[in-house]
């Protein structure tokens, strides 16, 4: 293939050719906007991995690797005549000039908060001018979204309306009184109301990360983290105890070598 001046002149022609019913891959050809969204989604999450990990290399790669999610479907797009990756990047670059008057034209905002009322004034206006105007105040949250970070996007769609607790002391009773009614659906509920009051435990404590600036996300992933190392270390230190694996343990057993990982930093 014929090298150009353009990196991303390159890619958009591999993506062509492997797309290419003469000669190009049968994988490839088999796949629709449905069947590639999972891997779309999935090289999003390696991003985040990679910054988690703080390795530059790896960010690089997985950041090449979503870059190439959006020519995929772009690809696919232009095979049906809608739209192609230079529409897409023409689209993206005009919205972010007009979400940045601050930055683009003579509009002033000296602070991140000034930022964020701009942008969701100019996002309100978008909206307007597009083919179908949001019928409700929490309208716009993709449900293809991780249920935790979805939840803290719907309830702070809700706040803006006014539909908010006074304070961090309200949000903590309510998580008590949802605490209290699993703990009644545990004991004599059914496995859909046990499911219910589960949930709406995980919405409160999402809704309480809103509010303390804590994407429940993020501290969910820090948390399957440390729980993975300290895991790894148990399984590491099994032999002190005169075990082979960490499944020949008593449960004591495990105690102590998971309060010895704790008091690791």
């Amino acid at each position: 293939m014929k090298k150009t001046d353009h990196p991303i002149d390159e890619l958009v022609e591999v993506m062509a050719r492997l797309r290419d019913p003469d000669g190009g891959c049968p994988w490839d050809l088999e796949q629709d906007f449905k069947s590639i969204a999972p891997y779309t989604i999935e090289e999003a999450y390696e991003v985040a991995e990679a910054i988690d990990q703080g390795s530059m290399e790896d960010l690089k790669e997985e950041l090449g690797d979503l870059l190439f999610q959006s020519v995929y479907h772009a690809q696919m797009a232009k095979e049906q005549g809608a739209f192609d990756f230079n529409d897409v990047v023409q689209h993206i670059t005009d919205k972010m000039i007009h979400r940045h008057p601050h930055v683009f034209g003579d509009t002033d905002a000296k602070t991140a908060q000034d930022v964020n009322v701009l942008w969701d004034e100019r996002k309100a206006l978008e909206k307007e001018k597009g083919d179908e105007a949001p019928k409700s105040a929490i309208d716009g949250v993709p449900r293809a979204l991780p249920a935790l970070l979805r939840a803290s996007k719907l309830t702070k769609k809700a706040a803006k309306t006014g539909f908010e607790w006074a304070q961090i002391s309200d949000v903590l009773a309510k998580l008590e009184e949802e605490l209290s009614e699993l703990r009644e659906a545990l004991e004599s509920g059914s496995a859909a109301e046990k499911t219910e009051e589960l949930g709406d435990v995980l919405f409160v404590l999402a809704n309480l990360g809103r509010m303390l600036d804590i994407n429940p996300e993020e501290a969910l992933r820090q948390t399957n983290h440390k729980f993975e190392r300290r895991f790894k270390g148990m399984e590491d230190d099994i032999g002190e105890l005169g075990l082979e694996q960490l499944s020949d343990a008593s449960l004591d057993q495990m105690t102590l070598l998971w309060n010895k990982q704790k008091s690791k930093l």
